[in-house]
């Protein structure tokens, strides 16, 4: 395994953190072996679709950690989707303290499950 280098950013050494040790290592796995998957068609699918968020009539809770490299993504695609959307009170966005993307994989203190669990009991009853 490729030592990480001093100068890594903080988000690659968050993954490197989950990815290159036992925490989060997988023998299949591009990211914990030959390398980082650094190309993906998923920004390709987000874009276009993401356009049409707020017109999302079902609940939807966007969890991200407010220290992950991605968070201003969520926000904003948060305040997108509820722009304009006449079912914009059925929307929450929740940050996680402290929490980097990689903490939202595994880390059971701090996932909020009973969170989780109110919201979509809660949004079932509503939209039942």
């Amino acid at each position: 395994m490729d030592p990480l280098p001093e100068d890594a950013p903080f988000f690659v050494k968050d993954y490197y953190d989950y990815y290159k040790t036992p925490r989060g290592y997988t023998e299949r796995s591009l990211n914990s072996n030959a390398g980082w998957n650094v190309t993906s068609s998923l920004s390709f699918l987000n874009m276009p679709i993401l356009r049409y968020s707020n017109e999302i009539r079902s609940a939807v809770l966007v969890i991200h950690g407010d220290k992950a490299h991605s968070c201003y993504f969520s926000k904003d695609a948060f305040a997108d989707m509820v722009r304009d959307n006449p079912y914009a009170g059925n929307k929450e966005l929740l940050l996680i303290p402290g929490a980097v993307h990689t903490d939202l994989y595994d880390r059971k203190d701090i996932i909020p499950f009973d969170k989780i669990q109110q919201f979509f009991q809660q949004s079932f009853h509503q939209e039942a």
